[in-house]
């Protein structure tokens, strides 16, 4: 080969060198940098020149390296098993957040707990019971009965407040999911644009699987890179990212003020997700914050109208898209609670106006008013309770947002005197009540035809069959939801240690080892040092031919 040739050679040995000089440096001085994938430089010979033919074949001189490639090392199976399981991760963490927020709500309040309260009343019942014409025991069972009712309108509040919180999340959640897309837009255009000649543009490419990292732990997602460089994200089987269509969501409040999360105009604003699937892992139907979100919350304010087996499993047609009472935390206990203050409140009414048409010829009152409907219409009848138009009209219902103590019990507790038509104290009344307290026995229900007796004791919902008194129902309420919490927090525990593993051997793959760069440093530059030597002796070669010619 020429000597001017071989100067070439050394020059493009020189060039490869710098160039992988420059990205041992680049990785090391991205090391802490979030999302950053290590570049590696692959080399390669450029074109040999043929200067004769022999025999057996071309006789060829090479004329250097060449830099080919400067590629992101990552692994795209341990790419979209992470996003999978991170997605699951975030999903039961909401999941987890919830029942323990519930179980703050539902085992203290402000410092006073609601169990206390349900004790004082059943100490008031029992006071009751030994002396019930007492005005004494009267007055503290009214009284005893309003704080009972402060207390239990307090958690309910609590419920409900946690439950509003949700819903602002869920649009929070949607504009985060929107921003992401759109950055990841703007991003597949500059990669698409930057690599239209033979660069690779991985500082764009880094920043976007970062946020698709982020993204998948908000919505479940499944990414294809086309042809162009460009991203194709489809979120919950629907196309969220295609080539220059973004589909943004939108979230439409329903009649009872909480937020659906649709697919916009673009799609007549079909919603996102499908509430009548089973959350499973076996489906991966557990994936994404913002589901656990929208089933933590569920779609209205629940009360015990929902606890009926019809309502409870949600039976209705795919059209409708109600999220299930079983399948929504705060909804479960919403209904559940509330459940436990109807059929005390209406426990106590009944026993205390029993074989009552109207107040006004018995001489009793009901402890517990509704704050829509009087407990009689005009014709001295009992208005039944209506749930059908729950929770849109609870105007006739004994449910806690519409309940209020009887302000002329207030005003004057000894109303119900507890004495018969024969002047002798009413101990049978008296006696019924702390036994329908307790959770014996039996109370009429009124809102069924004829004379119909049902158990004083409850189940909790339609799932369980065992039956309990107030206080037990109470605990059993608590205890199920730490039950719960104690599952999805296993749960947790486990995806977190998947996710981490799979976040180690990621970084395994596209991680950054300072030994590893510093080695190829020494190693480049040492390339680096022998194609310059190369060169410095090619040019006193030249020198001293020119020199000696």
């Amino acid at each position: 080969m020429p000597l001017m040739g071989s100067i070439y050679v050394g020059t493009s040995g020189l060039q490869t060198s710098n160039n992988a000089l420059n990205t041992a440096a680049h990785n090391l001085s991205n090391i802490e940098t979030a999302g950053y994938t290590r570049q590696q430089i692959l080399q390669g010979s450029k074109f040999y020149n043929t200067i004769g033919i022999a025999s057996v074949s071309n006789m060829q001189v090479g004329i250097g390296v060449d830099y080919t490639k400067c590629r992101q090392v990552r692994d795209e199976f341990l790419d979209a098993s992470y996003r999978k399981e991170n997605g699951r991760s975030s999903f039961y963490e909401i999941c987890s957040e919830s029942t323990q927020e519930i179980e703050t709500l539902l085992g203290e309040m402000e410092g006073a707990s609601f169990k206390e309260s349900l004790a004082k009343l059943w100490t008031s019942v029992q006071e009751l019971q030994k002396d019930p014409s007492s005005s004494i025991t009267q007055g503290v069972f009214i009284a005893t009965c309003s704080q009972f009712l402060e207390r239990a309108s307090a958690v309910s509040k609590g419920l409900n407040d946690y439950q509003q919180n949700l819903n602002s999340r869920v649009t929070g959640m949607v504009e985060d999911i929107n921003t992401i897309t759109d950055q990841i837009f703007e991003l597949n255009n500059k990669i698409q644009k930057a690599e239209i000649g033979i660069e690779e543009a991985n500082d764009y490419r880094d920043k976007r699987n970062y946020l698709i990292d982020q993204l998948s732990s908000k919505i479940s997602i499944k990414t294809v890179e086309n042809a162009n460089g460009g991203v194709e994200i489809y979120a919950e089987g629907s196309p969220l990212l295609i080539g220059d269509t973004v589909t943004h969501l939108e979230v439409v409040a329903n009649e009872d003020g909480f937020y659906d999360v649709t697919w916009g105009a673009l799609y007549d604003f079909q919603p996102v997700y499908n509430f009548h699937q089973t959350v499973s892992s076996d489906f991966d139907t557990d994936t994404g914050e913002l589901k656990s979100l929208l089933f933590a919350r569920g779609d209205h304010v629940a009360n015990y109208s929902d606890l009926e087996e019809y309502n409870f499993y949600n039976y209705g047609t795919p059209d409708t898209n109600d999220i299930p009472i079983a399948s929504s935390i705060v909804m479960n206990a919403q209904g559940q609670f509330d459940r436990l203050i109807h059929n005390m409140v209406t426990a106590i009414n009944n026993v205390i106006c029993d074989n009552a048409d109207n107040s006004s010829k018995t001489g009793s009152y009901e402890v517990f008013t509704r704050l829509g409907s009087a407990r009689y219409d005009a014709a001295g009848n009992y208005i039944k309770e209506d749930i059908s138009k729950s929770p849109a009209d609870v105007s006739t219902m004994y449910t806690i947002s519409n309940l209020k103590i009887n302000p002329d019990l207030l005003k004057q507790p000894t109303l119900n005197s507890f004495i018969k038509d024969d002047k002798s104290v009413d101990f049978e009344k008296a006696t019924k009540l702390m036994e329908v307290f307790a959770g014996i026995g039996q109370v009429r229900d009124l809102n069924k035809p004829g004379e119909v007796y049902v158990d004083a004791a409850w189940t909790i919902n339609p799932n369980l069959n065992s039956k309990h008194g107030y206080i037990a129902f109470y605990d059993s309420v608590v205890g199920q939801m730490a039950n719960v919490g104690s599952v999805y927090n296993s749960i947790v525990s486990s995806q977190n240690a998947t996710v981490s593993s799979l976040e180690n051997s990621r970084q395994q793959v596209l991680g950054v080892s300072s030994e590893e760069e510093l080695q190829n440093i020494i190693k480049f530059q040492n390339a680096y040092n022998a194609s310059s030597r190369y060169i410095n002796v090619i040019d006193q070669m030249l020198e001293h031919i020119i020199t000696t010619l």
